[in-house]
Protein backbone atom coordinates (compact mmCIF):
# COMPACT_ATOMS: atom_id res chain seq x y z
CA UNK A 1 0.00 0.00 0.00
CA UNK A 2 1.17 3.70 -0.79
CA UNK A 3 0.88 6.47 1.69
CA UNK A 4 0.84 9.95 0.78
CA UNK A 5 3.52 11.91 2.38
CA UNK A 6 2.29 14.99 4.18
CA UNK A 7 4.23 17.84 5.92
CA UNK A 8 3.02 17.28 9.27
CA UNK A 9 3.23 12.94 10.21
CA UNK A 10 4.05 11.11 13.23
CA UNK A 11 3.99 7.77 14.78
CA UNK A 12 1.69 6.99 17.62
CA UNK A 13 1.59 3.66 19.54
CA UNK A 14 -0.75 2.07 21.96
CA UNK A 15 0.76 -0.67 24.10
CA UNK A 16 -0.77 -2.86 26.81
CA UNK A 17 -0.62 -0.15 30.35
CA UNK A 18 -3.58 1.08 31.97
CA UNK A 19 -4.20 4.54 30.23
CA UNK A 20 -6.31 4.38 27.16
CA UNK A 21 -8.03 7.72 27.44
CA UNK A 22 -4.79 9.46 27.64
CA UNK A 23 -3.99 7.19 23.92
CA UNK A 24 -7.68 8.19 22.45
CA UNK A 25 -7.50 12.10 23.25
CA UNK A 26 -3.84 12.48 22.43
CA UNK A 27 -4.62 10.65 18.63
CA UNK A 28 -8.01 12.64 18.42
CA UNK A 29 -5.69 16.02 18.84
CA UNK A 30 -3.14 15.48 16.34
CA UNK A 31 -6.09 14.42 13.72
CA UNK A 32 -7.63 18.06 14.69
CA UNK A 33 -3.95 19.21 14.42
CA UNK A 34 -4.15 17.79 10.83
CA UNK A 35 -1.42 15.32 11.47
CA UNK A 36 -0.67 12.34 8.93
CA UNK A 37 -0.94 9.79 12.02
CA UNK A 38 0.29 6.10 11.90
CA UNK A 39 -0.96 4.08 14.92
CA UNK A 40 0.48 1.18 15.94
CA UNK A 41 -1.51 -0.52 18.64
CA UNK A 42 -0.58 -4.38 20.63
CA UNK A 43 -2.95 -6.58 21.11
CA UNK A 44 -2.91 -5.80 24.87
CA UNK A 45 -3.56 -2.26 23.93
CA UNK A 46 -6.90 -3.44 22.69
CA UNK A 47 -7.82 -5.48 25.52
CA UNK A 48 -7.21 -2.56 27.26
CA UNK A 49 -9.12 -0.29 25.46
CA UNK A 50 -11.83 -2.03 25.83
CA UNK A 51 -11.43 -2.62 29.40
CA UNK A 52 -11.22 1.12 30.42
CA UNK A 53 -12.96 2.61 27.17
CA UNK A 54 -15.41 -0.17 26.10
CA UNK A 55 -14.33 0.06 22.68
CA UNK A 56 -13.89 -3.22 21.03
CA UNK A 57 -11.56 -2.02 18.45
CA UNK A 58 -11.05 -4.49 14.78
CA UNK A 59 -7.63 -6.28 14.68
CA UNK A 60 -8.33 -5.31 10.79
CA UNK A 61 -6.54 -1.58 10.39
CA UNK A 62 -9.12 -0.69 7.72
CA UNK A 63 -11.79 -1.26 10.10
CA UNK A 64 -9.98 0.09 13.50
CA UNK A 65 -9.85 3.31 11.36
CA UNK A 66 -13.09 3.62 10.24
CA UNK A 67 -14.20 2.50 14.38
CA UNK A 68 -11.84 4.79 15.56
CA UNK A 69 -12.99 8.23 13.12
CA UNK A 70 -16.83 7.42 13.44
CA UNK A 71 -15.59 7.57 17.25
CA UNK A 72 -14.24 11.08 17.17
CA UNK A 73 -17.13 12.45 14.77
CA UNK A 74 -19.76 10.96 17.68
CA UNK A 75 -17.68 13.22 20.44
CA UNK A 76 -17.84 16.31 17.95
CA UNK A 77 -15.77 18.44 19.75
CA UNK A 78 -13.46 19.65 16.67
CA UNK A 79 -13.49 18.75 13.62
CA UNK A 80 -10.91 16.11 12.33
CA UNK A 81 -8.28 17.58 9.28
CA UNK A 82 -5.64 15.01 9.73
CA UNK A 83 -5.25 11.58 8.27
CA UNK A 84 -5.05 7.82 9.90
CA UNK A 85 -3.40 4.61 9.26
CA UNK A 86 -3.50 2.00 11.54
CA UNK A 87 -0.65 -0.27 10.88
CA UNK A 88 -0.44 -4.07 11.85
CA UNK A 89 2.64 -5.37 13.54
CA UNK A 90 4.17 -7.31 10.33
CA UNK A 91 4.13 -4.28 8.15
CA UNK A 92 7.52 -4.14 7.77
CA UNK A 93 7.02 -2.09 4.46
CA UNK A 94 5.17 0.94 6.24
CA UNK A 95 7.11 4.44 6.74
CA UNK A 96 8.03 3.89 10.33
CA UNK A 97 9.89 0.91 9.48
CA UNK A 98 12.63 2.78 7.65
CA UNK A 99 14.71 5.47 8.49
CA UNK A 100 14.02 7.00 4.97
CA UNK A 101 10.53 7.70 5.23
CA UNK A 102 9.51 7.43 9.09
CA UNK A 103 7.96 10.81 10.60
CA UNK A 104 10.44 12.33 12.80
CA UNK A 105 8.51 12.27 15.89
CA UNK A 106 6.88 9.13 18.05
CA UNK A 107 4.83 9.01 21.04
CA UNK A 108 4.18 5.79 22.45
CA UNK A 109 1.01 6.52 24.93
CA UNK A 110 0.26 4.26 26.80
CA UNK A 111 3.89 2.78 27.16
CA UNK A 112 4.07 -0.52 29.04
CA UNK A 113 7.01 -1.92 30.63
CA UNK A 114 7.24 -4.35 28.37
CA UNK A 115 7.75 -1.88 25.33
CA UNK A 116 9.83 0.05 27.54
CA UNK A 117 12.67 -3.05 28.01
CA UNK A 118 11.86 -3.68 24.12
CA UNK A 119 12.65 -0.47 23.64
CA UNK A 120 15.76 0.04 25.60
CA UNK A 121 17.17 -3.13 24.69
CA UNK A 122 16.32 -2.25 20.67
CA UNK A 123 14.56 -5.89 20.26
CA UNK A 124 12.12 -4.29 16.92
CA UNK A 125 10.19 -7.76 16.92
CA UNK A 126 7.20 -6.05 15.90
CA UNK A 127 6.86 -3.02 13.67
CA UNK A 128 5.69 -0.78 17.27
CA UNK A 129 9.58 -1.50 18.67
CA UNK A 130 11.36 -0.92 15.17
CA UNK A 131 9.78 2.18 14.08
CA UNK A 132 10.87 3.36 18.00
CA UNK A 133 14.23 1.96 17.43
CA UNK A 134 14.34 4.22 13.90
CA UNK A 135 13.24 7.09 16.17
CA UNK A 136 16.20 6.45 17.89
CA UNK A 137 18.57 5.90 14.92
CA UNK A 138 17.47 8.70 13.21
CA UNK A 139 17.91 11.25 16.08
CA UNK A 140 14.43 12.23 16.27
CA UNK A 141 11.68 12.67 18.81
CA UNK A 142 10.69 9.48 21.05
CA UNK A 143 8.31 10.27 24.23
CA UNK A 144 7.28 7.41 26.21
CA UNK A 145 4.48 7.74 28.13
CA UNK A 146 4.80 4.95 30.84
CA UNK A 147 2.00 3.94 33.54
CA UNK A 148 3.51 1.70 36.20
CA UNK A 149 3.60 2.16 40.03
CA UNK A 150 5.78 1.70 41.79
CA UNK A 151 8.90 1.13 39.54
CA UNK A 152 11.37 -1.42 39.96
CA UNK A 153 15.04 -0.68 39.17
CA UNK A 154 14.91 -2.96 36.10
CA UNK A 155 12.05 -0.35 35.15
CA UNK A 156 14.42 2.91 36.07
CA UNK A 157 17.09 1.26 34.36
CA UNK A 158 15.74 1.49 30.98
CA UNK A 159 14.37 4.83 31.75
CA UNK A 160 17.81 6.42 32.20
CA UNK A 161 19.09 4.44 29.41
CA UNK A 162 16.72 5.75 27.11
CA UNK A 163 16.67 8.93 28.18
CA UNK A 164 20.86 9.30 27.96
CA UNK A 165 19.72 8.44 24.05
CA UNK A 166 17.28 11.92 24.39
CA UNK A 167 14.31 10.05 24.42
CA UNK A 168 12.04 12.17 27.13
CA UNK A 169 10.15 9.58 29.53
CA UNK A 170 6.77 11.31 30.56
CA UNK A 171 5.11 9.22 33.39
CA UNK A 172 0.96 9.42 33.46
CA UNK A 173 1.16 11.61 36.21
CA UNK A 174 -1.28 14.33 36.02
CA UNK A 175 -1.05 16.76 38.19
CA UNK A 176 -4.05 18.69 40.32
CA UNK A 177 -2.81 22.28 40.71
CA UNK A 178 -5.44 23.16 37.73
CA UNK A 179 -8.48 22.30 40.08
CA UNK A 180 -9.58 19.28 37.64
CA UNK A 181 -13.04 18.85 38.07
CA UNK A 182 -13.45 15.55 36.36
CA UNK A 183 -11.22 12.26 35.13
CA UNK A 184 -11.45 14.03 31.57
CA UNK A 185 -9.37 16.83 32.94
CA UNK A 186 -6.70 14.80 34.27
CA UNK A 187 -6.38 13.13 30.71
CA UNK A 188 -6.54 16.58 29.22
CA UNK A 189 -3.73 17.77 31.79
CA UNK A 190 -1.13 14.58 30.61
CA UNK A 191 -2.11 15.06 26.97
CA UNK A 192 -2.00 18.81 27.19
CA UNK A 193 2.07 18.09 28.35
CA UNK A 194 2.36 15.69 25.19
CA UNK A 195 1.52 17.97 22.89
CA UNK A 196 3.78 20.92 24.68
CA UNK A 197 7.11 18.64 23.85
CA UNK A 198 5.42 17.90 20.32
CA UNK A 199 5.18 21.51 19.55
CA UNK A 200 1.36 21.04 18.65
CA UNK A 201 -1.13 23.87 19.45
CA UNK A 202 -3.91 23.34 22.30
CA UNK A 203 -6.25 24.60 24.32
CA UNK A 204 -6.74 21.86 26.79
CA UNK A 205 -6.02 23.22 30.05
CA UNK A 206 -4.71 27.00 31.45
CA UNK A 207 -1.16 27.92 31.57
CA UNK A 208 0.49 27.91 34.17
CA UNK A 209 0.41 31.82 35.99
CA UNK A 210 -1.22 33.27 32.56
CA UNK A 211 -5.33 33.03 34.42
CA UNK A 212 -3.36 35.93 37.14
CA UNK A 213 -1.95 38.02 33.86
CA UNK A 214 -4.80 37.72 31.84
CA UNK A 215 -6.86 39.07 35.11
CA UNK A 216 -4.56 41.89 34.93
CA UNK A 217 -5.04 42.98 31.60
CA UNK A 218 -8.90 42.93 31.57
CA UNK A 219 -8.64 45.19 34.82
CA UNK A 220 -6.68 47.72 32.64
Amino acid sequence: MSYPKKQKSISLAWTGASGAPYGLKLLECLLVADYQVFLMISSAARVVLATEEGVQLSANGKKAEQQLLKLFAERAESSLKGSLHVLGKDEWFSPPASGSAAPKQMVICPCSTGTLAAVATGMSNSLLERAADVVIKERGQLILVPRETPFSSIHLEHMLSLSKLGVTIMPAAPGFYHDPKSVQDLVNFMVARILDHLGVEHDLTNRWGYDKYSAEDSNK
